[in-house]
């Protein structure tokens, strides 16, 4: 029997209004303008205070320490707003709406959807949002929904009205929304993903990664950064599915949780190989770490060992194998925080030396992993070099190399393991 579903007519009183392009204004706007001529709300001894703007958590669960993937968030937004003219934004799980209420001020959001399935929640964002004035009808700037997330994206979809970014703050493993998001995203748009599981991602439940996102994930020292290829790799499979592909524009991993925070843009059609789609091996016996495409699966082995079979060889996958990032967009993101005054704040990873260094990620040639250099000294049983004399020989050696925005001792690089130490023996005798 062949279905047909028909698009549902948008009725009145859809909180949603669909979208009426605008003419984008050319700076992004100055929170202290809107203090001035918005409605205001009353301060409450609770308040916080985040890039200026000032707002009320209640009893959600909010962190200060989210506080730099709400920036590199909001700078992609205004990145697209700038580019397309428009922007409409889904904050699919909003918490108190303070996402949703930098997308409206800091990005200049022509309309913001903020959704939490918990009603209660409802007058703290509601108040928060209300720094801005609602607006009616087709110039309504936002609206606050009460819906599991899932259900937010399918009815929008079903009425073909689509967003140009949906942001998933979601908890743990959760994929289940990742279908729904598509197919609620326009053409092009952004997916802003997240995972809290640092178990999964460590290797220790592996058939939950497996449910999750359908890669087996084992133990590696570089866990964290599986963690983001996981990620981006269950996407990347659930979009094939529909027909899509997926380009990852930045990955961002967080100590606090932990949390996996990736924006992927998605584009029509699928990729003609999946070269970045695969598994990531690691030797327990050597340290040297490697990838491996579907057609090579029954040729996995490890240079140190004599046989293709090696017992102390780790498998983990299938997930994303390219470049977390995206060179020149995290680049276009770093000249836009400059604009805004966004660097040099001299606190902890500042955000300027954290888009630098994913800068240094980007490149294409660096492979899955990083090398702790503790944990190579204590392979090697020697001392360690200076990451910055260590990157200068692998560069003088033509080894690719950068920092890890995830480790602050870590470096990715193309060279092997066994090399690896080489190298930093003859810096330490030279």
């Amino acid at each position: 029997m062949l279905l047909t579903l028909s698009p549902k007519t948008l009725s009145s009183s859809s909180p949603f209004p669909l979208h009426k392009s605008q003419i984008p204004r050319r700076k992004p706007p100055n929170p202290s303008r809107f203090n001035r001529r918005c409605n205001p709300i009353s301060v409450k001894s609770e308040a916080q205070i985040e890039r200026g703007l000032e707002f009320d958590p209640g009893a959600t669960f909010f962190r200060h320490e989210s506080a730099r993937g709400r920036d590199l968030g909001v700078l992609s937004a205004s990145l697209y707003k700038r580019s397309n003219g428009s922007l409409r934004v889904l904050d699919a799980m909003c918490g108190c709406g303070i996402r949703s209420l930098r997308y409206l001020v800091e990005a200049d959001a022509d309309f913001v959807a903020a959704n939490d399935a918990n009603d209660e929640n409802r007058r703290v964002i509601t108040e928060n949002l209300s720094k801005i004035e609602r607006g009616e009808g087709d110039e309504r700037r936002w609206v606050v929904t009460h819906m599991l997330a899932n259900k937010a994206m399918i009815e929008r979809y079903m009425v073909g009205d689509f967003f140009d970014l949906i942001d998933i703050d979601s908890f743990g493993s959760d994929s289940a929304f990742l279908r729904d998001a598509f197919n609620a995203l326009k053409l092009g748009g952004l997916l802003y993903l997240t995972s809290t599981d640092g178990y999964s991602s460590g290797g220790h439940r592996p058939y939950n990664s497996l449910a999750a996102y359908g890669a087996f994930i084992r133990p590696m020292p570089f866990g964290n950064e599986i963690g983001l290829r996981m990620l981006i790799g269950g996407a990347v499979r659930e979009a094939a599915l529909l027909g899509y592909h997926v380009t990852p524009l930045f990955s961002y991993y967080s100590y606090h949780g932990p949390v996996f925070r990736v924006l992927l843009r998605v584009h029509r059609g699928k990729l003609h190989e999946d070269r970045n789609y695969g598994f990531v091996t690691f030797c327990q016996l050597c340290g040297h770490s490697d990838t491996v495409r579907w057609d090579e699966l029954g040729l996995l082995g490890c240079p140190c060992s004599d046989t293709k079979a090696s017992s102390s060889l780790i498998v983990s996958g299938p997930m994303w194998l390219g470049p977390l990032h995206d060179g020149s967009y995290v680049t276009e993101m770093l000249d836009l925080a400059k604009e805004w005054g966004w660097v040099s704040e001299g606190t902890g990873m500042d955000l300027e030396k954290l888009l630098s260094i994913m800068i240094e990620e980007s490149d294409p040639r660096l492979p899955p992993g990083y090398f702790k250099m503790d944990e190579m000294a204590s392979r090697a049983k020697m001392n360690s070099p200076s990451l910055k004399k260590m990157m200068s020989a692998l560069v003088k050696e033509g080894y690719a190399v950068s920092r890890s925005h995830i480790i602050s001792n870590g470096l990715k690089t193309d060279c092997p393991m066994s090399h690896f130490i080489k190298i930093a023996k003859d810096e330490l005798q030279s």
